[in-house]
């Protein structure tokens, strides 16, 4: 049995590796799937792709389409066109795609198109946010999947909302949290530590990403200042984007206890994350690591695809006014933090749930 694997942007990265590891581990053991790694070029930030690509010991991609920049549709479109070509060449019985950027659903488009069997991991999740480009792109890839691998009871709840027949959805886990729980003890000191002489559990993550919050120059300053007015003087890192930094450097944001740092690898940001007091920030994927290392997360959204981190872990949303923040953070420095739980099956063994479903199904 052959499979394609779709990796694009780094969220995909730490998605995929375990499955390239549960692949291997059943061909070792007589298994009979073989894949193909296909890199979008998406992410096309190549020093990045690399750092990740070596420490999660992913190997090197059969090729890489570098179908990276330009809008979203130039994106898209490019990268449909270059999949097209490639999928042609080198003709596979499944195309398995991971998480919800555009190389999730131009993929899917393009195997659809051309009588190819897809597979979704971490399918079904939803925010209900239509201004979210990962919503269309998670929405698109479930209308036309085959095999839906779920993170969550929620998840599962979304899809048969949308017809999917149980016999379709493979309840299995979350692979971001098989990576996490791997490489765990490989986390490694990034060089703010010592810079900003760090303490464990004194200080704050901080991370932005989303248009609604960094985009919105006003909007940025109102939310920085209280952070910073909130944190009792305690050291602020925030690994940030160039742009968002050209931002923050043009509507004149200093603080004494902040530190701006270029973006991080996987190794490093998560020793970050393991030891800081609490995180703040708009993305999903770290909520879920966050809850299962037990670290407070407060974010800064009005919805989350990932409910089960607000329900069962860490997190908690507090909206985009940046008023939401004080109440927030009394409970945090007053010890009241809720505690939370780990979600069922985020136990490591996620992308073994799926090649196995893999096989037994496809065979």
């Amino acid at each position: 049995m052959k499979i394609t694997i779709i990796a694009g942007a780094r969220p995909n990265f730490m998605k995929i590796a375990p499955i390239i590891d549960a692949i291997e581990e059943s061909s070792s053991n007589g298994g009979d799937i073989s894949y193909r790694l296909v890199h979008t070029g998406q992410h096309y930030d190549k020093k990045m792709s690399h750092d990740f690509f070596e420490q999660l010991g992913i190997p090197e991609p059969h090729v890489n389409l570098e179908a990276g920049g330009g809008t979203q549709a130039e994106q898209t479109a490019n990268i449909m066109v270059r999949f097209e070509k490639e999928l042609q060449a080198n003709p596979t019985d499944l195309v398995l795609v991971v998480g919800d950027v555009t190389s999730t659903m131009a993929c899917s488009i393009v195997a659809k198109k051309l009588n190819t069997k897809v597979a979704h991991v971490e399918a079904g999740i939803r925010s209900g946010d239509m201004t979210m480009p990962e919503e269309i792109n998670r929405i698109v890839t479930d209308a036309i999947t085959d095999y839906f691998f779920t993170t969550s009871v929620a998840a599962n709840r979304n899809l048969q909302k949308n017809g999917v027949p149980d016999s379709r959805i493979f309840f299995v886990g979350n692979t971001m949290i098989d990576t996490l729980l791997r490489q765990m003890p490989n986390f490694r000191k990034p060089n703010v530590w010592d810079e900003a002489s760090l303490t464990s559990g004194q200080y704050f993550v901080l991370t932005l990403h989303r248009p609604a919050n960094v985009d919105q120059e006003q909007q940025l300053k109102l939310l920085i200042d209280e952070i910073v007015t909130l944190s009792k003087g305690l050291p602020i890192v925030f690994p940030v984007h160039p742009r968002t930094a050209q931002i923050l450097t043009r509507i004149g944001i200093t603080a004494s206890n902040m530190y701006l740092i270029d973006p991080l690898s996987y190794l490093e940001f998560n020793y970050l994350v393991q030891h800081a007091k609490a995180v703040i920030t708009d993305s999903g994927g770290i909520t879920e690591e966050t809850t299962v290392m037990g670290i407070p997360c407060m974010t800064l959204r009005d919805n989350t695809e990932r409910p089960e981190t607000c329900e069962i872990g860490t997190n908690e949303l507090l909206g985009t006014d940046p008023k939401a923040l004080k109440p927030a953070m009394e409970k945090l420095f007053s010890g009241n933090w809720k505690k939370g739980t780990i979600p069922e099956l985020w136990d490591g063994k996620t992308a073994r749930r799926i090649v196995a479903a893999l096989e037994s199904t496809l065979n």
